[in-house]
């Protein structure tokens, strides 16, 4: 990006400010919470403990495989991930204005440390995760050696969508009412209480065009091996990359406008 430091001092001082950034943002969420690290795992846990209620006790399910909780949980974590930081990123620049005017740091770095923050806080909600794998009597296959790179894969897509949305943002403060809406629609247009292979054959294009039907298949893949589709997983990692190569051209070249604007 344009103002990221070359010299490896100077990344080193980067990577360490990211770091520290978001570690701040977690002690601050934490200290001046009651429940603190529960508030990591509850929004997970009861979401998927309502779906799992109402699509096995409610309704006859036709989604998914057993154990459901299980197949909920595999994506709705990174789910919680994604929503919390495309959120979050688009208040960056906003929620921190002094900050953003006077530190000199690579101004990627305020939407860098929301997606570092949102993915340790995704790290501290598997154990719950393992808790319902082992009491629904799940089995582990080799598709859980795929899970780094699920990580990966969706750290590179929410930090692509976090460089497009900050900017903009503060331009039209009006698309963030749009960003919340299109979250609530995104979560029903992802495979997070269903497969990409539930979806009606008219549908299945809908798959194939959301990068994050991939990415919730390589989570599933320790669990549900039938869920590892690979032409599907190369689609999503590479429209990923397109969308963090916009992502990092638009902030680029907006990043000057976003800073007069502030």
């Amino acid at each position: 990006m344009t103002s990221y430091p070359r010299s490896r001092s100077s990344r080193a001082t980067t990577w360490h400010s990211l770091w520290m950034l978001s570690r701040r943002d977690l002690k601050v969420r934490y200290s001046t919470s009651t429940l603190g690290y529960l508030w990591s795992i509850l929004d997970p846990l009861l979401m998927s403990l309502m779906y799992w209620f109402i699509f096995t006790q409610v309704f006859h399910r036709t989604v998914g495989e057993a154990p459901y909780i299980v197949f909920l949980l595999t994506a709705l974590m990174p789910w919680v991930w994604v929503q919390g930081a495309v959120s979050d990123s688009s208040n960056a620049f906003l929620r921190d204005l002094k900050l953003v005017r006077s530190v000199a740091l690579p101004r990627w770095i305020w939407v860098g440390r929301i997606i570092c923050t949102k993915g340790v806080e995704f790290l501290l909600s598997i154990p719950v995760l393992v808790l319902f794998a082992i009491f629904s009597g799940a089995h582990v296959g080799w598709g859980v050696v795929l899970f780094p790179l699920a990580v990966v894969l969706l750290a590179a897509f929410t930090l692509g969508i976090g460089l497009i949305l900050a900017p903009l943002v503060v331009f039209f403060r009006d698309l963030e009412r749009a960003i919340k809406l299109l979250l609530r629609m995104g979560f029903y247009a992802s495979p997070v209480i269903y497969g990409a292979a539930d979806l009606p054959e008219f549908a299945q294009p809908l798959a194939w065009l959301n990068p994050l039907s991939g990415i919730f298949a390589l989570f599933r893949a320790g669990f549900f091996p039938d869920q590892l589709d690979w032409p599907l997983v190369a689609t999503s990692a590479g429209l990923t990359a397109v969308i963090l190569a916009a992502g990092i051209i638009l902030f680029n070249r907006s990043i000057g406008g976003v800073l007069k604007e502030l």
